[in-house]
């Protein structure tokens, strides 16, 4: 079994580009938790952090998306660049499909966490094709995570989900620092060797999968779907 590092950030493309959209759908719902969020939204929409729910943008974002037990069919796919790996189509653009007359703002949020997770899905399912099939044992059975995104539980249970895999969440999120302070102790003698070091590390929580397979095989349907309808949408330069 192998164990795969992936980071988490960089999300404020992500949300930028789709909050003016939730902030609408808050704002011409007529009850519930969602319209009574519509002034903070409007405030977050402008680009002001402190939504007086103290909240930043994930966490707001994290807040919407945990009201609702799924995304009613909603899928975003955050192509706003283009598609990377394993797609590399340049001409995709982002998109928010399967809209309804009973979408919320928080199905579009609870579908924005999911194409999030559903980009990684598609990595690691390019990377575990890459493995010999001979070798079965060296397919990715753990994925280790970290970044400013993994502070949800709700989105690395997603990840979990989607991927049918554990997924462990470290003490400390942001191990590019932490790496830099490694590098520099192992260079002023502070720590002897990389295993020393290894040993320092400490779990802070491992996400099983609790998804059903029918259930997981029907949204990865349903993203490489959207995946397909949000490609193209440029000319080739």
């Amino acid at each position: 079994m192998c164990r795969l590092p992936i980071r988490f950030g960089g999300l404020g493309v992500a949300l930028a580009a789709i909050i003016g959209f939730i902030k609408t759908a808050a704002l011409e719902n007529n009850g519930g938790a969602n319209a009574n969020l519509a002034p903070h939204l409007a405030r977050f929409a402008t680009g002001t952090d402190s939504v007086g729910l103290g909240h930043d943008r994930l966490e707001l974002l994290v807040f919407l998306a945990a009201s609702v037990a799924d995304s009613d069919g909603v899928v975003v796919v955050p192509a706003f660049t283009g598609l990377g790996a394993p797609h590399w189509d340049a001409t995709a653009r982002g998109a928010i499909l399967g809209l309804t007359r009973g979408t919320t703002a928080a199905h579009i949020a609870r579908a924005t966490l999911e194409g999030i997770a559903m980009q990684v899905v598609e990595v690691l399912e390019a990377m575990n094709a890459d493995v010999p099939s001979v070798d079965k044992h060296q397919s990715i059975g753990i994925m280790r995570v970290d970044g400013g995104a993994c502070a949800s539980d709700l989105l690395m249970q997603m990840q979990a989900d989607l991927l049918g895999i554990h997924v462990e969440r470290p003490a400390i999120l942001e191990s590019t620092v932490l790496g830099a302070a490694y590098f520099a102790g192992l260079a002023t003698g502070v720590w002897t060797s990389a295993k020393e070091i290894e040993s320092l590390r400490r779990v802070d929580r491992v996400f099983a999968p609790m998804m059903s397979p029918s259930t997981r095989v029907a949204m990865r349907e349903r993203w490489r779907k959207a995946i397909e309808k949000s490609r193209g949408w440029e000319e080739q330069p």
